[in-house]
């Protein structure tokens, strides 16, 4: 019997009760080859001082499938010949709950090539994947191969505040939505910021792109409907207003820029706590020590366990246990830096809050069996306490 997808669980879930459903969804976009090429799996810590080095597309895949067997992620996102090998060949998601994705589009402003200046041009769409590809392997699937692999995709688009280009981005969203709609294929439906300066006055951004998003589906029926959105987080009044407007349409983050891990892992904490029911990470993930152990403490924050600033500390108690040097001191990590939500780097600049102390979370106060009661810790008996877990988890690897 095949086992229950939690991404699908959690869906119906926030549906049934969107208001008060606390279940959040989390995808690692290992999808980044379609967009930074070689430098998509990471720079290689076998480099000499100086020489940029990174891994390989082996590697990268490898990455994936240890995200896999750790079972805590919703939804693994990835290029269509990475899925091809793991879904379809391997056979990696058949008894795990994750979901396989694939980037079903890769518009012009995520094409990133070293010296290259495409993704700086205003944003043209474009597609190198087809549904059957993704689905299948190759074009024109059987009826029962379509199974075979992803059944859901990514679509991105990106508007630019200007006529001709705008129409072309709405007419080959019409033509992807309707070729899903043939063939049983779901999407979720990422919006990018423009991607070129002063196409909306930066006070007007937040506004634009939630209208942007009310008017592109407001003609779209339930069968061609995007099954989330992922969008970049413009703060809490700009989340609160999309959510309220529909509580259906359901609101999902995208990571942006590595930063700092405070920077990570307070995005994801302020976006749930104002709608967002999904966050996808990609160079975030990518870039961490030992992503699983970032993996493990975006799931505890998510689930209230654990508050961001404790979150940090926990997560360099691990890389100490494994004996990783950190990429950054705890003091540095634990700063904000600006976040730029953009492939190539010249994005949306968004600012988050710096609160200079933590409450525990309500979740985490509610004493449960086995599990100690949070709200009668000090700060260092959770960090403690955190600590110890994640060594368990993480420290005989």
């Amino acid at each position: 019997m095949p086992i229950e997808k939690s991404l699908d669980r959690k869906l119906a879930a926030i549906h049934a009760d969107p208001s008060g459903c606390k279940e959040f969804i989390i995808a690692d976009a290992k999808d980044a080859d379609m967009g930074f090429s070689i430098g998509a799996p990471g720079k290689s810590p076998e480099r000499h001082d100086g020489e940029v080095r990174f891994k390989t597309l082996a590697q990268y895949r490898q990455q994936i499938r240890e995200v896999i067997d750790q079972g805590v992620v919703d939804i693994v996102l990835m290029s269509a010949s990475t899925s091809e090998i793991l879904t379809i060949q391997e056979r990696r998601f058949d008894n795990t709950h994750i979901t396989p994705a694939a980037r079903a589009n890769d518009a012009t402003d995520v094409h990133i090539h070293r010296g290259g200046r495409i993704h700086t041009t205003p944003a043209r769409p474009f597609r190198t994947a087809s549904l059957d590809h993704m689905q299948c392997g190759h074009l024109d699937c059987e009826p029962e191969e379509r199974k075979l692999g992803v059944d859901l995709g990514l679509y991105s688009t990106t508007f630019n505040n200007q006529l001709e280009l705008d129409i072309d981005v709405l007419n080959q969203f019409k033509e992807f939505r309707e070729e899903c709609e043939r063939k049983s294929f779901r999407y979720f439906l990422e919006i990018f910021d423009p991607n070129v300066p002063d196409a909306v006055a930066p006070d007007q951004l937040p506004g634009f792109i939630n209208d942007v998003i009310a008017r592109s589906l407001a003609g779209v029926t339930s069968a061609g409907r995007p099954t989330f959105l992922k969008m970049v987080y413009h703060g809490p009044r700009a989340m609160e207003e999309l959510v309220r407007f529909d509580p259906h349409l359901i609101v999902g983050i995208l990571g942006g820029g590595a930063g700092t891990t405070l920077d990570a892992f307070l995005l994801i904490h302020e976006a749930q706590k104002y709608g967002a029911r999904v966050a996808l990470y990609g160079r975030k993930i990518n870039n961490a020590e030992h992503q699983l152990a970032f993996i493990q403490m975006l799931r505890y924050i998510t689930d209230g366990v654990i508050e961001p600033r404790e979150a940090v500390r926990a997560y360099h108690g691990v890389l100490q246990e494994l004996k990783i040097t950190p990429q950054r001191s705890l003091e540095d990590d634990l700063k904000l830096q600006t976040n730029v939500m953009s492939y190539g780097g010249s994005g949306t600049v968004i600012s988050l809050p710096t609160p200079t102390t933590e409450k525990v979370d309500s979740a985490a106060q509610m004493p449960e069996a086995g599990r100690p009661n949070f709200a009668k810790m000090s700060a260092s008996e959770r960090l403690g306490y955190h600590q110890e877990r994640l060594k368990r988890l993480f420290g005989d690897k």
